[in-house]
Parts: C-alpha cells; sequence; structure tokens
C-alpha cells in the first residue's frame, strides 16, 4: 500500500476532531520553510474532551515487504497525558511518519471565531511548553491570550462576518511522528496547524 510522495506534502490534508471537521481554509507561507499543508479549522463537538485528529501528508512509500504495525488507538497514544482542566479543550496533532523529519516543523496556529468587519484584527498570545512528569513528555499550554485589536480603515459598510481570527504568534514545533503533539487553550480558542517544509540549503555569497 502506498503512502502520499514527498510531492503530496503541498496538497491538502483532512482533519476530524469527534467526527466533525470544517473545511480546510488556506494560509499563505510567509517564512523560509515552504507551507506543506493548508492550517485547517475545526468544529469543536459535544461531551469529555475532544481530539483533534490530524492526518497530514507526508513524503515515504511502503514496499510490499515492509512489515505491518499494529496501530495504537488515540486512547493509548494519550494514556501518560493529563486531562483538560476546566475551562480549556486538549487539542491533539497526529502526525504520520516522514522519511526526514528533521527538514520538518509544525507550525501552531491559535485563533478564535469573531465578527468583524473590513478591518484585519488579530491578537497576541503566548504558549509554553510543560513536561509530563514521570515520563518526559513535552505538551504545550496556551498561557494567555490577548484582547483582539485591528486596523482603523473607514469601511464601506459597517457589515460585520463571522471569521477565523488568528494570532500574531505562530511557534514552529518539533516535528515528531512517535508522540502525538498535545496542546491546551481556552474553551473560546480554536487551533490550526500546517506543516512546513525546509528548502535546499544554499551558499551564503561572501563579500570583503
Amino acid at each position: 500500500m502506498n503512502r502520499p510522495s514527498e510531492s503530496d506534502l503541498r496538497r491538502r490534508g483532512k482533519v476530524r476532531r469527534d467526527r466533525s471537521a470544517m473545511p480546510l481554509a488556506r494560509e499563505d507561507a510567509a517564512m523560509g520553510f515552504h507551507s506543506a499543508s493548508n492550517s485547517s479549522n475545526v468544529r469543536p463537538a459535544g461531551g469529555g474532551h475532544r481530539l483533534l485528529l490530524a492526518l497530514a501528508l507526508v513524503g515515504s512509500t511502503l514496499t510490499a515487504a515492509s512489515p505491518v504495525v499494529a496501530q495504537r488507538t488515540p486512547q493509548q497514544e494519550l494514556a501518560a497525558f493529563p486531562r483538560a482542566p476546566a475551562g480549556q479543550t486538549r487539542w491533539v496533532i497526529f502526525l504520520p511518519h516522514a522519511a526526514d523529519e528533521n527538514a520538518l516543523k509544525v507550525g501552531v496556529i491559535i485563533g478564535r471565531s469573531m465578527l468583524v468587519d473590513c478591518n484585519r484584527a488579530m491578537f497576541s498570545s503566548r504558549m509554553e511548553a510543560r513536561t509530563v512528569k514521570g515520563w518526559g513528555y513535552d505538551y504545550h499550554v496556551v498561557t494567555s491570550v490577548g484582547q483582539p485589536a485591528s486596523t482603523l480603515m473607514a469601511c464601506p459598510n459597517t457589515a460585520k462576518t463571522r471569521q477565523f481570527v488568528r494570532s500574531s504568534d505562530e511557534p514552529l514545533l518539533r516535528y515528531n511522528s512517535r508522540l502525538p503533539l498535545v496542546i491546551f487553550a481556552p474553551n473560546d480558542v480554536q487551533v490550526r496547524y500546517r506543516i512546513w517544509k525546509a528548502g535546499p540549503e544554499v551558499m551564503a555569497r561572501s563579500q570583503n
């Protein structure tokens, strides 16, 4: 069974959270990496703590002679991680194996669903790394979310539409398919992500 080739990194992946997902929304690359998958907006589902099952497309091929590895369930993968405390949601990203994971990064996008006009809205956020005691596994917590701000252009009308407003920060985290990427965030915050792939090395020009 063949997995997508490395060229498929730039195609859209499918994201689901408790069997409920909204369409993917494309975000433009703006850094020294190239965007390898589009960010995803996920609609919360009711009941308990909810999981974001992220299926990113990463280049790797399995031959017919490859050994079959037993699939671990999400419950088994998350057994060592704490549950979401009151007022927070636990978001989980499962990454598939990649041939060169050192060349990939996971860009985490923190956002809110807000009513906005023609002005560009934004806010700040802060995410900190924590460690599961006794296991040494890392997880991340959104510790602060700033008040929304926007530009002050005169809009042709006062109509507002509900849109995903993203934080001005996008931390790049290590790509590690061996462990789930666990993020705790306030209930009114949504988590999107995208995969970044490093380009080829380029020699810098020396100049006296």
